[in-house]
């Protein structure tokens, strides 16, 4: 999902307040001269306030937009690592700033700045940068907080949804099972067939089951698994073939169910699966990860769906375990990794 900014309008009218109060101390001491008529007064005061609320406004909406949304959207590390670039690159946009401002003082308004202005400048820019830096934080809490209940509001009217569909779809198990022992009496003398029902009274149980946990053990998933692929080797025969090597140590790693299912489904769905280009599919396991695999030979025509399975699968994972599997494609393979323990 796509990081939502902080809005423009929203940072430009902050910014902009800022910088007036921030020029506020000058705008009372300009008040007091042009109210006494005091012959001190020029319209060099005028320019010289007008520099600085442009100036003021341009820090604050730089420091704003870099905290609250450039630290964001554009650097991808780890908290430690991002905080403290950003305080550098915080502490170098101030230098630049202050720089700047005082560099041109002089050019444009044809005058020195005084030592006292000087250091009111460099006084003023400082506490703006501390304020600017919390306010920019505040803002990406705010527009996070608010994304989360959006989210969270999704995710209710989904749940609602698919137990709807759910309702909508009941069957009795126990008569599909009777159903398929009934099958089975009939067709006992065809061992293959019978080896097919029983496969496929298994992973409907286990379909039942994983509807009751939002993650299962690998070993649990590895043996719905191995049913799946007997109905599938069924119908392609030796055309598909499926390698499997994983650990023993994290058999008992948890993962969403039917997740090592869907990817199989997935390269079976999108590939040509023939004799002259049979489909092999590889799972293993490697620095605490299960990959999943297959050389890509795109069908032609694929099979109606939904288009949503891996999208859905990405986010599970998200929800459930708080990690991101990585789909890659290199050198005509497709692999998506699904992290199952944390390597130290």
């Amino acid at each position: 999902m796509a990081l939502k900014h902080v809005r423009q309008p929203t940072i430009i009218k902050i910014a902009l307040l800022l910088a007036i109060l921030a020029s506020l101390p000058k705008t009372i001491f300009l008040y007091d001269i042009i109210s006494q008529e005091n012959p001190e007064f020029s319209g060099l005061q005028i320019i010289d306030l007008s520099y600085r609320l442009v100036f003021f406004f341009l820090f604050s909406w730089s420091i704003l937009e870099l905290n609250a949304n450039i630290s964001y959207s554009k650097f991808k590390w780890s908290t430690p690592v991002r905080i403290s670039f950003m305080v550098l690159l915080n502490v170098t946009i101030f230098l630049i700033a202050l720089s700047l401002f005082n560099s041109l003082y002089p050019v444009l308004l044809n005058t020195e700045m005084t030592p006292r202005d000087k250091d009111f400048s460099n006084f003023t820019f400082g506490n703006l940068l501390i304020a600017l830096s919390f306010i920019g934080r505040i803002l990406r809490l705010q527009v996070d907080k608010q994304e989360s209940r959006i989210e969270n509001e999704h995710l209710k009217q989904q749940s609602l949804q698919n137990e709807l569909m759910a309702l909508r779809n009941q069957i009795d198990p126990h008569f599909l099972f009777n159903s398929l022992n009934s099958l089975t009496s009939l067709i006992r003398e065809n061992e293959k067939a019978t080896q097919f029902v029983r496969k496929l009274s298994l992973m409907y149980r286990y379909i039942l089951k994983s509807g009751e946990s939002d993650l299962v053990s690998l070993k649990e998933e590895l043996k719905f698994l191995e049913s799946y692929t007997y109905l599938i080797r069924t119908r392609y025969r030796d055309r598909f073939s499926i390698d499997i090597q994983i650990e023993d140590k994290l058999l008992q790693e948890n993962i969403p169910p039917l997740a090592l299912q869907l990817l199989v489904e997935n390269a079976v769905k999108h590939n040509e699966i023939s004799k002259t280009n049979p489909l092999k599919v590889d799972i293993y396991s490697k620095n605490g990860s299960v990959f999943v695999e297959n050389i890509m030979k795109p069908r032609t025509t694929i099979s109606e769906g939904t288009k949503h399975g891996l999208a859905n699968l990405k986010k599970r994972y998200i929800l459930l375990r708080n990690e991101e599997l990585t789909v890659r494609t290199e050198n005509n393979i497709f692999s998506v990794e699904l992290p199952v323990k944390k390597v130290a």
